[in-house]
C-alpha cells in the first residue's frame, strides 16, 4: 500500500482518544501522548508506516517562576515524515512548546509536537466529540452543507461524488482502485456521507505523492 491507502486504513481503525488526565495547575482535561501511541503503535506497524521526526528550529529561554526558581522553556518546530512499505511519505510540520525546572523542556516540547501532529494526520477524534453546527450562529450555515448525525449514512450528492472525485485526481490517485480497496465500490456516487467525510479529512494534509 502506499502512504495514501495506509493513512487511511489507519483512520478507520483508530478508535476515539477520550480526555481522560487532568492538568494538576490548572485543572483542565487533555490526551496525553501516551494515549495517542497506545492507540495508535499497533495500528502503524499492522499497516507497515513509520515515522521519522526532524527538528528544524529550537528556541530555549530561561524563565524565573513566582517563588524564584528557573525554569527552561523550549519550543520546538519540528518535521514529521510519514512513510509507507513502498516508500511513499507525507509530511507535517507542527510545533510543540514545553516548560521544566530541570532538563526535560525538550523532550515534553517533541512529545507535544507529535502528539499534535498524529491527531491531525489521523484525525482522532475524542470519546466527548459535539455536533459542530451546535456551536454555529444560527443562520449562518446553509442548508444542505452540514453532515448530521442523522444523514451520515445515507449516499453523497452528485455534487458531493464529483468534488471528492476531482481531489482525488489532484493528488494523483486512482480513484476506483482507491475506493475498491477501502470500500469495495468504484464510483464516487456510492460513498456514504461519512466515508465522503473520512476521504476528505485524510487528503487535506496530504501533499501529492513522492
Amino acid at each position: 500500500m502506499n502512504i495514501f491507502e495506509s493513512i487511511t486504513k489507519i483512520m478507520e481503525e483508530v478508535p476515539a482518544i477520550g480526555k481522560e488526565k487532568v492538568n494538576k495547575q490548572q485543572g483542565f482535561k487533555f490526551r496525553g501522548i501516551d494515549d495517542v501511541m497506545n492507540a495508535l503503535q499497533p495500528l502503524l506497524a499492522k499497516n507497515k508506516v513509520f515515522i521519522v521526526p526532524e527538528i528544524l528550529e529550537q528556541k530555549r529561554e530561561e524563565r524565573t517562576t513566582s517563588k524564584g526558581g528557573n525554569l527552561i522553556y523550549s519550543i520546538c518546530k519540528i518535521k514529521y515524515k510519514f512513510y509507507a512499505e513502498d516508500g511513499t511519505n507525507i509530511e507535517a510540520i507542527t510545533i510543540g512548546e514545553g516548560m521544566d525546572s530541570g532538563d526535560k523542556a525538550t523532550n515534553k516540547a517533541m512529545a507535544i509536537a507529535m502528539k499534535y501532529a498524529l491527531f491531525q494526520v489521523f484525525c482522532i477524534p475524542t470519546e466527548e466529540m459535539k455536533d459542530p453546527d451546535g456551536e454555529t450562529p444560527e443562520g449562518s450555515v446553509k442548508k444542505g452543507e452540514n453532515i448530521s448525525e442523522e444523514n451520515i449514512d445515507e449516499l453523497v450528492t452528485e455534487q458531493q461524488a464529483k468534488t471528492v472525485y476531482a481531489i482525488m485526481r489532484q493528488k494523483g490517485l486512482d480513484v476506483e482502485k482507491q475506493l475498491s480497496i477501502n470500500y469495495n465500490i468504484t464510483n464516487t456516487k456510492d460513498l456514504t456521507k461519512r466515508q465522503y467525510a473520512s476521504i476528505l479529512n485524510a487528503i487535506k494534509v496530504m501533499p501529492n505523492v513522492k
